[in-house]
């Protein structure tokens, strides 16, 4: 790795820098590595933008500093976590773990143990509160349209299957037997910041522009995406379809190269209605 020079000025802000950088990449590993050994469910999901904003927050000048400077941007990755679908109970021990690595800076990754219960109770109250603004709105107000991709939200899919089952019910035949839900996943547990929102934008563009003709498609999650597709001679060939159009996509950012290939699968649809539901909340979080 380079190390910039030092002695001038320009020299010393870009150590600074420097330094800065590398603090912030350490202590972004770290709180990772604490929360997923704290029960994180699933670690694609984990590395929003704001986690970067909170690390941002606590490292000043290369120094860290307790995580309680960090409020106002705890209160956005509250927020981010409850639209991304992580529970409040996974969100706290998120931040308990970030709480403990602070508290013990020179501990070795695998003998952190957070503690919901030795977190600061501001802390937790900031973090609570915003992610309850957010839960709460989604119950009253939820969007039809995912205002990052322009896709429409899964709550508008769980509409669209409602109708198919009723449908099947009267025709006496499974839901499966006519379509079928085409699900792309993205890895980008090791992608941070803007080129994670990025690639699901150029996801959602991939989705939209190979399924344009009345297909259903929606926003399933922070890095999955769908499209609930009639199940007919066509399904291969617009697999084949998708699959080239990510690639073009994907492949003109360095980072998101590194991410590796995106993940297309077709899903089988379940018997009932309640279980398709299911099926995608879980989608949502794989």
């Amino acid at each position: 790795m380079d190390v910039p020079a030092t002695g001038a000025p320009d020299g010393q802000a870009a150590w600074n820098r420097f330094e800065r950088d590398r603090s912030l990449r350490a202590l972004r590993a770290r709180w990772r590595t604490a929360s997923l050994a704290a029960g994180w469910r699933f670690p694609s999901d984990w590395g929003l933008p704001e986690v970067d904003a909170v690390c941002a927050a606590v490292i000043k000048n290369g120094r860290v500093a307790s995580a309680e400077v960090a409020e106002t941007a705890l209160a956005g990755l509250g927020r981010a976590r409850a639209a991304a679908g992580a529970g409040l109970a996974e969100t706290l021990a998120d931040l308990a773990a970030l709480h403990a690595v602070l508290a013990d800076p020179d501990a070795v990754d695998g003998f952190i143990a957070p503690d919901v219960d030795t977190t600061p109770s501001r802390l937790l109250r900031v973090t609570a509160l915003a992610w309850a603004d957010v839960a709460t709105d989604q119950l009253v107000n939820t969007e039809v349209t995912e205002p990052l991709t322009g896709l429409p939200t899964a709550a508008y899919l769980r509409t669209r299957l409602s109708e198919l089952y009723r449908q099947a019910r009267r025709d006496e035949r499974p839901v499966a037997d006519v379509h079928t839900l085409l699900v792309v996943s993205m890895d980008f547990s090791s992608v941070a910041g803007w080129p994670r929102l990025t690639g699901m934008i150029l996801v959602a563009d991939a989705l939209k522009q190979v399924f344009d003709g009345g297909e259903s498609v929606a926003s399933l999650g922070p890095s999955v995406a769908g499209a609930l597709v009639p199940k007919d001679a066509r399904l291969a060939s617009s697999g084949v379809a998708l699959r080239r159009a990510l690639n073009e996509r994907l492949s003109v950012d360095a980072q998101l190269r590194d991410t590796g290939r995106p993940q297309i699968s077709a899903v089988r649809l379940p018997a009932t209605y309640d279980q398709a539901c299911d099926l995608l909340g879980s989608l949502a979080r794989s």
